[in-house]
């Protein structure tokens, strides 16, 4: 099989793709060929040598959570999945997945069914930005129907979905995002947008009962003139000062997300309903990892990079 891997940190040229043995699935996990490998920050900051690169173990490793593909054998005490069966997942994250290659060994409770109404592509796009926004807005803010969510750099990978999943959970949502993509936001179910380019979004946000922020630098600190009393801050970004918040009354919390079969199944759920669209920006071959690291790292995109990781035909599928 072929699978990108790298002898050093660096930048995107560290990336090569090389030959390697199909791996086997163990207890309790299924053997996935990977129709489509989902691309995330976390991705090009690890093999810069920040991210989970500490986890990763030694080198040669390699990058990449997100998949989408076939189920093609099971190890024992797997019931959950069959051979052919269509399946979407984060595995093993903060440890190394190996994403990145055209089969991946992965624990069965860690995936899910595939979306029926997704292609592979979108579905590899969704499992890692999917599951940081809805255990930030389930599980660390708690929203409710009625709530004000602010969510920060809105139009990203992470934040598109989180404005969706906000307004799924009958959220009023305002985002921040540059002017040219609010439209695109407006189409998602956003209530209320700023270009941040024009505005300081505190000056013309208040009681916002929950503020999803992915943008970094000082926006966490200045996000919390945004709260009402009583209100919480999760800084998905992990770019405020440690003890941000104390003394203010506000609750301010981080994140690393982590894998979790139920909420993908929640996720696929609201995707198939039509409640949740899965933006991709580009798409490239599992051969051009390396220059799907130099778009990403421009954070110029709307939506999602994604690699294509079958051979031939399948890779069209």
């Amino acid at each position: 099989m072929r699978v990108v891997v790298q002898e050093r940190l660096g930048g995107p040229e560290v990336l090569t793709v090389i030959e390697r043995a199909v791996p086997e699935p163990g207890p309790g996990e299924v053997l996935v060929r990977v129709r489509a490998a989902g691309i995330n920050p976390v991705d090009w900051q690890t093999r810069a040598g920040q991210g989970v690169a500490r986890g990763m173990g030694p080198m040669p490793f390699t990058v990449g959570w997100d998949v989408s593909g076939e189920v093609v054998t099971v190890g024992s005490a797997v019931s959950d999945f069959r051979p052919g069966d269509e399946v979407f997942g984060m595995p093993r994250f903060p440890a190394q997945a190996a994403a990145y290659a055209e089969y991946v060994v992965a624990p069965a409770g860690e995936l899910a069914p595939k979306p029926r109404r997704l292609d592979h592509a979108h579905a590899a796009a969704l499992p890692l930005a999917g599951l940081t926004a809805w255990q930030a807005l389930t599980g660390k803010a708690g929203v409710r129907p009625g709530q004000r969510v602010l969510v920060h750099a809105a139009a990203g990978g992470v934040g598109h979905l989180a404005v969706q999943i906000a307004k799924a959970r009958g959220a009023y949502v305002i985002g921040t995002a540059s002017a040219g993509k609010h439209e695109f936001l407006r189409e998602l179910g956003a209530d209320e947008l700023i270009d941040y380019h024009r505005q300081s979004f505190e000056s013309v946000v208040s009681d916002v009962d929950a503020v999803i922020e992915l943008a970094g630098g000082d926006n966490a600190a200045r996000s919390l003139r945004t709260l009402r009393p009583g209100g919480v801050l999760v800084d998905v970004a992990h770019g405020g000062p440690r003890g941000l918040g104390a003394g203010t009354g506000l609750r301010v919390t981080t994140m690393l997300v982590k894998p979790d079969g139920r909420a993908l199944r929640e996720l696929a759920a609201l995707a198939d309903d039509g409640r949740l669209r899965v933006e991709l920006d580009s798409t490239f071959d599992l051969t051009e990892a390396a220059v799907a690291h130099a778009v990403g790292e421009k954070r110029a995109t709307t939506g999602k990079l994604v690699l294509r990781c079958a051979s031939g035909a399948e890779a069209r599928s």
